[in-house]
């Protein structure tokens, strides 16, 4: 079966039509057509503003005209990872979905479920023939998930609505009423690149972790390629290092790292000993929740070039240095990370540089530059030039909300629970809408998914299903 012929068809009709649709961050104007195009066929009030975020209008259903408006918000980019050895363009080709079982997945690639599936629920929403609700806007904002470029330059006054509900989040049940701010860490390392020794050279390869989200799932404690890749070549005497790779996006937890480097001929039955040895004490550490870690070792051509020996060692020292991970839970939420720091990825963009880049969040602005300065501290004492984002606000938790007593009542009537109301340790672009838009009531809903940003990210279809029912029951209330 395919997914567009799925339960509720006009949910799943348009998600599966967003799959075709190819929208990397910052790469969004197919998608963008796309929705403009959609907008038109359906009739809808469509406009676009000046930095590419799109928003949509209808009007009140009979008898609901005198219901304030509500804005349905989701964003149209989505995270584009995927498996090595698949070969897939995320600039040109549709997301290859299957279903298993009660999952939506995608073959060996980001689903792209965040947050399609958000902006498939609010346009399903708007054209319901059975749908009751006063006046709706549907604001889908421009990148996302690299930079919250729509929401930090959103126009004020482009959406009228007072009430707003962010369909971008990941477990039906739960309400968001908070988030972290965040903030980025780049260092960039230059060196002269100089001519390869002859040397025994190996590539040594870290793959098959679970990674996540920097955000909701630093908690989860999975290892980070870079930490791992780091700490054992930093341990290995003779070493020359001809490069690091690892990681890919800031948001992300890193999965996979390599690294080439050289050892004198009589060094390579150690460092393979050496090798076995650090891989069963990683196992040991982290292999109930690593159960594919793998980490391997094999023979390569001697390189043009290496990177000069003191940059290199400072490089593995900041990379051993660097914090990775949560570092404070809240005092005043149960169960909340406060304050975490990824070390997202290590790349080698041209000759004689290393970039390296990290992410910061708390929803306590004065640790969220507090960790923030201490990982710029890490890689100055490294001799790296740093430099950080201008960062992004937390939205703060109001329980007395009117749309979350709304939500809260019709989730308890219909499946006879209450649901978890809570804050999230990621970045939400409703704490920025609160800077052009103060005073504004908002929520943070959404349906079952999980690995969102790896390829493991998969889509419960039952709960899309039950999410669906959800949310036009409580906008008929609103």
């Amino acid at each position: 079966m395919e997914i567009k012929n799925l339960a509720p068809n006009i949910v799943w009709s348009i998600f599966d039509g967003m799959t075709k649709v190819p929208r990397p961050s910052k790469k969004e104007e197919k998608i963008r057509r796309w929705l403009v195009d959609w907008a038109a066929a359906h009739n809808v009030e469509c406009r676009v503003d000046r930095t590419g975020n799109v928003l949509m209008r209808v009007p009140a259903t009979p008898g609901y005209e005198d219901r304030p408006t509500v804005v349905l918000q989701a964003h149209m980019d989505m995270v584009c990872e995927q498996n090595s050895g698949v070969n897939h363009d995320f600039e040109n080709d549709p997301i290859e979905t299957f279903i298993d079982g009660d999952w939506v997945k995608a073959r060996g690639t980001t689903l792209g479920a965040d947050d399609g599936i958000g902006v498939a629920l609010a346009l399903a929403v708007m054209t319901d023939p059975d749908g009751k609700h006063g006046p709706l806007e549907a604001l889908i904002t421009y990148d996302e998930e690299t930079g919250l470029t729509g929401a930090n330059n959103l126009e004020a006054g482009f959406m009228t609505g007072k009430i707003l509900v962010n369909i971008d989040s990941e477990t039906e049940g739960q309400i968001f009423i908070g988030c972290a701010g965040g903030k980025d860490t780049c260092a960039l390392f230059r060196y002269a690149p100089i001519p390869a020794p002859d040397r025994y050279y190996a590539k040594i390869r870290v793959s098959g972790l679970v990674g996540g989200h920097s955000g909701s799932d630093i908690h989860l404690g999975h290892a980070n390629a870079n930490k791992v890749l780091a700490r054992f070549l930093l341990g290995q005497p003779d070493l020359i290092l001809a490069s690091f790779c690892g990681g890919n996006l800031r948001n992300a937890i890193a999965r996979e790292a390599e690294a080439v480097i050289g050892i004198p001929a009589r060094r390579k039955d150690p460092l393979v000993a050496d090798l076995n040895q650090y891989i069963a004490t990683v196992e040991d550490e982290v292999g109930d929740i690593e159960p594919n870690f793998r980490m391997n070792i094999e023979t390569v051509e001697r390189p043009e070039h290496v990177i000069e020996p003191g940059v290199a060692d400072k490089l593995l020292a900041a990379l051993q240095a660097c914090p990775h991970g949560v570092q404070c839970m809240s005092r005043s939420m149960a169960d909340l990370v406060e304050t975490s720091t990824n070390l997202a990825s290590v790349k080698m963009p041209e000759p004689g540089v290393i970039r390296v880049e990290t992410s910061q969040r708390s929803s306590v602005e004065s640790e969220k530059e507090d960790i923030a300065h201490t990982v710029r501290t890490v890689f100055e004492l490294a001799g790296a030039e740093v430099t950080q984002g201008q960062g992004y606000p937390g939205w703060k938790p109001n329980l007395n909300s009117p749309v979350l007593a709304v939500f809260s009542q019709a989730y308890s009537d219909m499946y006879g629970k209450q649901p978890e109301v809570l804050a999230i340790h990621a970045g939400l672009e409703t704490g920025l809408f609160l800077t052009k838009y103060p005073g504004m009531d908002m929520i943070s809903v959404g349906p079952t998914m999980h690995g969102v940003h790896s390829p493991e990210e998969r889509l419960s279809i039952s709960s899309v299903g039950r999410f669906y029912d959800y949310l036009k029951e409580a906008l008929s209330r609103v």
